[in-house]
């Protein structure tokens, strides 16, 4: 598996950018976070769109032969993803579709269109899926998946890699878990470089599926999404990215909205950062354990940004609060 993530980041030289890891400090995180810690932020919001996802999005499509690329892809996503796959389409010289639920965020709507991509709206995720489905068999074009599969995984352990290599030794890293694709690639990439870090995935409350996926041995499917954190909301996990997180994924946390914006509050007020509320589930989830890591190296991973500003401002209303 090291072979393969050197191997990935070749390919991804000059598509990518290497994102910043930040020791973060400031009297708020001094009086909210863990005592007498060091805490690193991998800051994976300022990657091309927005967020993590072009790293598998450009593998992916990369390993499409000449004729398949030629012949486009096609995409579900809710916003990020579809970021990426526009982007990552014109970057290879091919073109796509994204299928997106028309109850997505305008912005990232427009967005996907303005990296080059054709939309096709649906009511919801579900009926975005199916007709990302219909476009693959009709035209001919190749899926990609937005978190399931080796490429995604590949894509985000060289985010892993990365941090690690930024960073040095860490005791503990903290990653958001959607569908899955995130956190089984960094997990994986954090296990074989530095096999003694603990590695934390974290769930939104209302969106379980890897909690339930891991209590029931098997991949598990949700009724529904009910979390501000909606690129997070992934309805299902799949069996690629589940057996990845299974095996290095240590523990799994669960963080309400309040403690995400309350997250979102802290990371703009003593960081400058404005990220989108999956963004800041990492370190909801470091605050809340705050107790067991004193004194230690911590990492979180900053995954996103793509939020609209009358939702941001709505979470640092209702995060803003508690803050000292």
């Amino acid at each position: 598996m090291v072979a393969a993530i050197q191997r990935a980041r070749q390919d991804l030289l000059g598509l990518v950018r290497e994102t910043p890891a930040w020791q973060w400090q400031g009297h708020r995180l001094a009086a909210l976070g863990p005592a007498n810690a060091t805490v690193w932020l991998k800051l994976e919001l300022f990657q091309h769109t927005g967020s993590f996802k072009p790293r598998g999005c450009l593998l992916a499509m990369q390993a499409l032969t000449p004729e398949a690329r030629a012949q486009g892809v096609v995409a579900v996503s809710a916003g990020n993803h579809g970021m990426a796959v526009a982007y990552a389409a014109r970057a290879l010289g091919t073109t796509a579709v994204v299928a997106m639920p028309s109850t997505a965020d305008p912005a990232r709507i427009a967005a996907v269109r303005a990296l080059g991509a054709e939309v096709v709206l649906e009511p919801d995720i579900a009926a975005a899926f199916a007709r990302a489905a219909a476009l693959r068999d009709a035209s001919g074009r190749s899926l990609v998946h937005p978190f399931e599969g080796e490429a995604q995984a590949l894509g985000t352990a060289t985010l892993g890699f990365e941090f690690l290599r930024q960073t040095g030794q860490l005791d503990a890293l903290f990653v958001a878990i959607g569908g899955g694709g995130l956190a089984a690639g960094v997990a994986c990439a954090v296990k074989q470089f530095q096999p003694r870090c603990r590695v934390f995935g974290v769930e939104p409350v209302g969106a379980d599926s890897m909690h339930r996926s891991f209590a029931a041995g098997s991949p598990q499917r949700i009724e529904r999404v009910t979390t501000i954190a909606d690129s997070l909301g992934a309805p299902m996990a799949l069996p690629y990215s589940y057996g990845l997180c299974r095996r290095f994924v240590d523990e799994l946390v669960l963080v309400d909205d309040d403690a995400i914006c309350r997250a979102m509050a802290l990371l703009f007020a003593d960081g400058k950062l404005a990220v989108e509320p999956a963004g800041a589930a990492s370190t909801a989830a470091m605050l809340q354990l705050r107790e067991r890591l004193a004194g230690q190296r911590i990492g979180v991973v900053v995954c996103g940004a793509n939020v609209a500003p009358a939702v941001f401002a709505d979470c640092l209303r209702r995060g803003s609060a508690e803050l000292p």
